[in-house]
């Protein structure tokens, strides 16, 4: 039984404040049955990061490691000329590379740490780059559902989206807005809230999404879920998020975990 942990920020300072080496890191994730992990981007430098991580490590106690780049909404501000042509860079040298798809990239009027302005028109941006260069990307949505599905509906009647143009990472909209999500041919990522046990929405979200366009998550080193919430996340922790699937879903852990995984390799096309 093997698991894909499809969103993981395994080069975060919070391990090296902690002590952790990414090298257990992996040796837990190998001892979990955590076998592929996907290490996103959320700025230039933190995609240079994921994309160093992948090529440093990957194989690393058996654990296949892959990267995105992409500018989160809260480092809008800092898209410029320069971090566009790292983003081509990157798109054009993928070929036999980690690097698999844009992101995360998307709005988040939670925090507005960017100004809304400056995060929608770099998400359009960035959802350009993944038209045009015909690769996946990671959805990160906080707060800011009506304007995110304004823009994807846009761009999905123009044509500019993959017939499956990625992943709503970390899913947390409405279960009316992730059936439209659904639809459009998204995936939809599920972390460790989902365990929480006064989550009432997600698993509702869950309940309505076919298994076919599953995929889990740990957010590491954030959203640990039950039962070890409140210590700094791993993907070594994914297994609990599969486990609560198979529970909502009426399936077998086994089952949740080879269509979870399968899931994970469409998304990014991995063979």
């Amino acid at each position: 039984m093997s698991f894909f942990d499809t969103h993981a920020h395994i080069y975060d300072r919070r391990y090296e404040e902690a002590g952790t080496d990414i090298r257990d890191i992996l040796a837990r994730c190998a001892a979990s049955g955590v076998t592929r992990i996907l290490i996103p981007g959320d700025s230039k430098e933190s995609s240079m990061a994921a994309v160093a991580a992948a090529d440093g490590f990957s194989g690393t106690s058996g654990v296949e490691l892959f990267a995105s780049v992409g500018i989160h909404p809260h480092e809008a501000k800092t898209y410029d000329a320069d971090v566009e042509a790292y983003l081509r860079e990157c798109m054009e040298s993928r070929e036999g590379s980690k690097i698999l798809a844009i992101g995360e990239i998307g709005l988040d009027y939670y925090y507005d740490l960017s100004e809304r302005t400056v995060q929608r028109e770099v998400f359009e941006k960035q959802l350009m780059l993944a038209y045009e260069y015909d690769v996946p990307f990671i959805l990160h949505e906080r707060d800011a559902t009506g304007d995110c599905l304004d823009i994807l509906r846009r761009f999905h009647k123009e044509g500019k989206l993959r017939k499956l143009p990625g992943v709503c990472h970390c899913c947390s909209c409405s279960p009316e807005a992730s059936q439209e999500l659904i639809k459009m041919g998204f995936f939809i990522g599920f972390d460790g809230p989902l365990t929480f046990k006064n989550n009432k929405k997600t698993p509702e979200v869950l309940r309505g999404t076919p298994l076919d366009r599953i995929v889990i998550e740990t957010d590491s080193p954030y959203l640990t879920p039950e039962p070890n919430r409140g210590s700094v996340n791993e993907p070594c922790h994914v297994p609990y998020v599969c486990m609560k699937i198979a529970e909502i879903k009426g399936i077998s852990l086994e089952e949740a975990a080879r269509i979870t995984y399968d899931n994970g390799n469409e998304l990014y096309n991995i063979s």
